[in-house]
């Protein structure tokens, strides 16, 4: 280091090169003071130095100002004589161009013509050799090419080299005798500068404009640090001087990095990029304080210097940028001080932006950054699409709830935008099961940085309030595409809004069903859940309760929240039944299962038989006696957790056949079935076996079976093979397409024809709003297990601009029909007998572009109420019915004495609106406290534990969000559900409909009439019949035997009064649905209980011997004398009575009418008289009975065979 003498002071080095620490007083004949400029310069005996000790810094710096300025000079004469020879050159061209029009044309010895500038145009079009040079320049530097790229690294390596000598070297003195043979970081810096010459030769052949090149910052680096190298051999001297400058090339490090594929995300290149830029300045600036300090100022014949190393200076520099300054270390010299005057200002500036950006993209780097890593022994699933707080916490509530027993998977998220302080928080509390990674699934970066390539699967999550669910599927759908195309084997589990869009997944090549692919149509599923209800009321809470997870609510008071929330425990689990049961029927492992094993048994996974069919399984719901355990048999059970369907598994007759405490059913030590079959899976564990999936031809569906309809023995149909009368898969009823004109009723026209028995759907739509998917509304209730003449009929009340967009999927379907109007006008509501339907629905609007979640289900709540404020005549639709001769659908109901079912009396007519069935479709949860007045929920009370969904007058899409987890842990639960809720809908049907989007009918083959066997849903009555006695204090499970045995009829829940708890008689009409109930439960009359039924449920036993028995207990029944039987003789005549009058006001009234207008039946072979039969009933009685709901979705007492066809 260069240090101020006092004449008598002295320097000495210890070696040929300074030391970090300048020895005082040793060898002072080695150095020579002057006391002119009171300077020492040191330098060794054997080193040939100035003798006088004169520095020569001007010597290194005069090197880079010629080299500089001297090369500017030549450039700028070079473009001045450029400049002139194009200006003269310019000049001859004119005069040539003159020459050219005074002689145009020059004839050649050959005879031949040629213009005058053919000549000079032929050597334009060859490429020179200096040309050819600067091309290959260009290739060289422009890391294109691997040399390329090899060459630019190499570049920057050894700047950061040299760079890294010059902090060495910045211990030493700024100025001091080196010799370049002795000196070894000397050598290696000459090297270096050597390559950087070469390296700017190659840049200034490849640049295109010389005199910006020579300008730019890399080349002005070189001019300061590469010539004073070659001036250090030359005089035997080193001078530290302006090598600091190697550090602006730390700028170029994000380049460099990204050559090298480092740097792929924008974030990662902005943070390089404004530390490079940073760090650059800081040590930039530190070297010229470095310098100006320890020379001094020239003017001041360098006396002001002080002894500051080099990192000092970056501590001043740092302190100066933050604004801190501290004082302990400042500039002395004039240039330090000046230079410090202009850093401070972009310092300061600098330091206020790069620093807090930098600080932001480190920590959200750290947060949600990085990769997933995996933990030996445990799965995880990548779940993504819409994450907000709402879904994440209703989808995790379901996946790792307790009753799974142990969940041992990992759930990563990953979505775009980072969580908010909700969500984050919600992420902590999970954090030994739950990450957060920001990313998207349309990058495959970001798809790696997740490990979906050993994911377990892959779900996706859909916004089910958005504005457009168009473009929210479309979404969903490119990202199934951006998973599939990244891993194509990876399981998807994804929901979808519309059910249209479905089709589009059959479009991806890698999407397969078979080996685990789901896509949970929420539209779908939503209409199917609506339309069971219209069935059977009550079942869309029960299913949507059993297909959720929910814990037990122990509650003592004896209430109906008690009863009810004993249900709502039960949930669907799978287990492969115990060699114990195989070659039983299914009623009687049904039977055991219940009585001794405590466990519901609803359905199998069966193997067929056939050679034909033999590899494919299916889904068989309550089949029926002819069905045969199987070895490794799945079923399906309802229980309240995971632990008890066990017993099923574990069952060993040797051995538990004397058990009474199902608890110790546990596994014993016989030969298991698992021990033959290792593959077996818990019910916790996902089914994998890619054909669990209905064919077309083994679609069991619960359907209501609505036996007072069922025509005479005159009236049986006649299945002609040459009519269409179902669709191609035989499923579904079917019509030849209709013109929505022939469908449209006017208000006088639909109170004409007294509707009565039918479902009215009320829908608020326009021409602008997103479409409702109406065909999943209606297809459960065409199903093909309903006979023609069963079949509801079905009116839609509303906008006939929005009908008109979803009728290209209804013109098939029979007896549907449409009143233009609005379903908040009592006129249009009465005009379509809404007092004498089974079902209202009322349908959401789909408007979620409302700010207000409140006001989103605002016409669905004003609807609702608004029919439950309505007051009815009791006497007027009866009466307007018999004064024109003319039956309602609903109110026609034979009841031959050879029917299996006798008839039971609706009430008369409802006289007020709130004992209307009413099933109302909400957008937003918490709307569900404003459908009941007379009821105490909270606001902030969950949906299912609300009175409007336990009593099954409520539905939310929300209820459907635990299939997600439900599929992913049995693949199995969505086939089930599916065939329980949409009629018959298969994978091959979902193709069909990808194809043509409509139903397409088909002949009557004895394959597609099979496909009509198929179990229904049903309510059943205790009020009077066989299970009369059963009805008054009997126990639940006896009657579950009973009707399991004598009708194979599989009883699965009761539909009971809200009141029927007190004891006392109650004026209230509401019910509502108890799962699974335990054996010894007591049952009360008014209950409604749901069943499981047989399509042909008296198939085997003679019609004659049960019409006697059946017939003999009705008359014995308790609650006889309660309800009064018409005599049969009396029924006869009031029918012939009733068929002539009709038939003559039908023939008149149909001419009136014109066909287009028969809305009771499309075929005029199945319109079959009908007769009206009215019982006379007390008012309570009839209250306690019927409950405002419609007799057509009951089934009454089971009295006596009937063959159907």
């Amino acid at each position: 280091m260069l240090a101020v003498a006092d004449g008598n002071g002295s320097y000495g080095s210890s070696s040929s090169r300074m030391s970090n620490n300048i020895n005082f007083n040793k060898n002072p004949d080695s150095s020579v003071s002057i006391s002119k400029m009171d300077v020492i310069i040191p330098f060794t005996p054997d080193v040939p130095c100035d003798n006088n000790g004169q520095r020569m810094w001007w010597a290194f710096l005069a090197s880079s100002m010629v080299t500089f300025f001297g090369g500017l000079f030549i450039i700028l004469l070079w473009r001045t004589l450029k400049y002139l020879w194009t200006v003269c050159c310019h000049c001859n061209i004119k005069n040539k161009e003159a020459q050219k029009v005074n002689n145009p044309i020059t004839i050649q010895a050959d005879g031949t013509t040629k213009t005058g500038n053919e000549k000079e145009e032929a050597p334009a079009s060859e490429v020179g050799w200096m040309t050819s040079v600067k091309d290959w320049a260009g290739v060289m530097i422009s890391a294109q090419t691997l040399t390329g790229r090899v060459l630019v690294v190499l570049v920057f390596a050894l700047s950061i080299g040299a760079l890294g000598i010059y902090f060495i070297d910045s211990s030493d003195p700024i100025e001091s005798c080196q010799n370049f043979y002795k000196d070894f970081t000397l050598q290696i810096d000459m090297a270096f500068n050597v390559f950087f010459l070469l390296y700017f030769g190659l840049r200034f052949i490849a640049a295109n404009d010389k005199l910006w090149f020579w300008l730019e910052v890399n080349s002005v680096v070189d001019f300061f640090t590469v010539p004073p190298v070659f001036v250090s051999v030359y005089l035997n001297r080193s001078w530290l001087g302006l090598r600091f400058l190697r550090a602006l090339r730390l700028i170029q490090f994000s380049e460099i990095l990204q050559f090298l594929n480092i740097l792929k995300t924008s974030n990662s290149i902005k943070l390089v990029n404004l530390c490079s830029i940073f760090i650059s300045t800081w040590l930039t600036a530190a070297g010229f304080i470095h310098l100006v300090e320890n020379s001094g100022d020239p003017w001041e014949n360098f006396q002001n210097s002080q002894p500051l190393s080099y990192w000092e200076c970056v501590y001043l520099l740092m302190v100066t940028m933050s604004t801190v300054g501290y004082g302990d270390v400042y500039a002395r010299t004039t240039l330090g001080r000046l230079f410090m005057v202009f850093f401070i200002l972009g310092g300061l500036a600098m330091f206020a932006r790069y620093v807090p950006e930098i600080a932001a993209l480190i920590l959200n780097r750290k947060k949600y950054g990085g990769s997933y890593n995996s933990t030996r022994g445990r799965k995880h699933i990548v779940v993504c699409g819409h994450i907000t707080l709402e879904s994440v916490s209703n989808f995790l509530k379901d996946f790792l709830h307790k009753d799974r027993d142990d969940v041992n998977v990992e759930i990563v998220f990953l979505h775009n935008i980072s969580p908010n302080l909700e969500l984050e928080a919600l992420f902590k509390r999970h954090f030994t099961q739950v990450e957060f990674y920001q990313g998207s699934v349309l990058n495959p970066h970001d798809l790696a940085r997740v490990k979906i390539e050993s994911a377990d699967a892959c779900l996706i999550l859909a916004n089910k309030y958005c504005a457009d669910p168009d473009a929210e599927d479309a979404s969903n759908i490119m990202r199934v595409i951006s998973i599939k195309n990244y891993h194509p084997k990876i399981r998807i589990i994804t929901q979808m809004l519309q059910y249209h869009n479905k089709a589009h997944l059959l479009n991806i090549p890698s999407w397969n069903w078979k080996e685990g692919d789901d896509a949970i149509c929420l539209a779908e599923l939503k209409a199917g859940f609506i339309a069971q209800s219209c069935l059977a009321q009550g079942l869309s809470t029960m299913l949507a309760n059993l297909f959720s997870m929910r814990s037990y609510i122990k509650i003592e008071e004896d209430t109906w929240q008690k009863y009810y929330l004993e249900g709502v425990a039960n949930e669907m689990y799978t287990e492969y039944l115990s060699s114990a049961f195989v070659g039983l029927s299914f009623p009687t492992v049904c039977e055991l299962c219940y009585v001794k094993l405590k466990l519901l048994l609803i359905a199998i996974e069966y193997k067929s038989e056939q050679r034909e069919s033999r590899s494919r399984k299916r889904i068989l719901i309550n089949p029926g006696n002819h069905v045969k355990m199987q070895e490794g048999t799945l079923g399906f059970f309802i229980a309240s957790d995971a632990k008890e369907v066990k017993r099923a598994f574990f069952y060993c007759k040797a051995c538990h056949d004397d058990i009474t405490d199902p608890k110790r059913i546990k596994k014993c030590g016989c030969k298991r079935i698992e021990d033959e079959h290792p593959s077996t899976l818990s019910p916790k564990k996902k089914q994998r076996n890619g054909g669990m999936r209905n064919s077309p031809n083994c679609s069991p569906k619960m359907m209501r079976h609505d036996p007072l309809l069922i025509p005479g023995n005159e009236q049986i149909e006649s299945m002609d093979a040459n009519v269409k009368r179902y669709d191609s898969t035989g499923m579904f009823h079917w019509c030849p397409s209709k013109e929505i004109e022939k469908v449209i009723l006017t208000r006088s026209e639909a109170s004409m024809t007294v509707l009565s028995g039918h479902v009215v759907v009320c829908i608020f739509g326009d021409v602008t709003s997103a479409l409702v998917g109406l065909r999943n509304l209606v297809m459960p209730l065409r199903a093909s297990n309903f006979h023609y003449h069963e079949l509801k009929p079905i009116v839609f009340v509303g906008s006939l601009d929005y009908l008109r967009r979803e009728w290209e999927t209804l013109h098939n379907f029979p007896k549907v029909f449409i009143l233009p109007g609005t379903p908040l006008s009592r006129a249009d509501l009465r005009a379509v007998n809404i007092n004498l339907c089974d079902m209202c629905v009322i349908l959401s609007a789909n408007q979620n572009n409302i700010d207000d979640a409140s006001l989103q289900d605002k016409e669905c709540i004003l609807a609702s109420l608004n029919i439950k404020s309505m007051q009815f005549d009791d006497s007027i639709g009866v009466l307007q019915a018999n004064s024109q001769g003319f039956t309602p659908p609903g109110m026609d109901r034979s009841s031959p004495d050879n029917s299996p079912v006798h008839g039971l009396v609706r009430q008369a007519s409802v006289t007020t609106g709130s004992n209307i069935p009413i099933i109302t479709e909400l957008v937003n949860d918490s709307n569900v406290q404003f459908l009941d007045q007379d009821d105490d929920d909270d606001p902030d009370t969950e949906l299912y534990l609300t009175q409007p969904f336990a009593c099954g007058t409520a539905f939310a899409v929300s209820v459907l969000d635990s299939l997600m987890s439900a599929t992913y842990f049995n693949d199995n639960i969505l086939t089930l559900i599916r065939t329980l809720v949409t009629g018959g809908a298969t994978p091959e049907l979902e193709a069909l409909l990808a194809e043509e989007n409509a139903l397409r009918g088909g002949y009557s083959t004895p394959q597609t009439l099979a496909n009509r066997d198929r179990c229904r849903v049903a309510q059943l009555a205790l009020y009077d019949g066989p299970f009369a006695d059963l009805g008054d204090g009997g126990c639940y499970g006896d009657l579950f035997c009973k009707a399991l045995k004598t009708y194979n009829m599989l009883c699965f829940g009761i539909y009971r009064l809200r009141d029927a708890h007190l004891g006392a008689p109650s004026q209230c009409t509401k019910r509502y649905v108890i799962t699974n109930p335990p054996y010894e439960f007591e049952m009360v009359p008014t209950d409604l209980i749901f069943c499981l039924m047989q399509f042909d449920h008296n198939a085997g036993q003679s019609r004659a011997s049960l019409s006697h028995s059946s017939h003999s207990s009705h008359s014995s029944s308790k609650k006889s004398s309660s309800v009064h039987s018409i005599p049969a003789t009396n029924r006869q005549n009031r029918s012939s009575k009733a068929r002539e009058a009709r038939d003559k006001q039908n023939a008149t009234r149909m001419n009136r009418m014109g066909p287009e207008k028969r809305w009771f039946t499309d075929e005029a072979e199945n319109a079959y008289p009908r007769n009206i039969q009215i019982k006379p009933m007390s008012t309570h009685m009839a209250n306690q009975v019927n409950q405002y709901k419609s007799t057509s979705s009951l089934i009454p007492p089971i009295r006596e065979v009937e063959d159907e066809c």
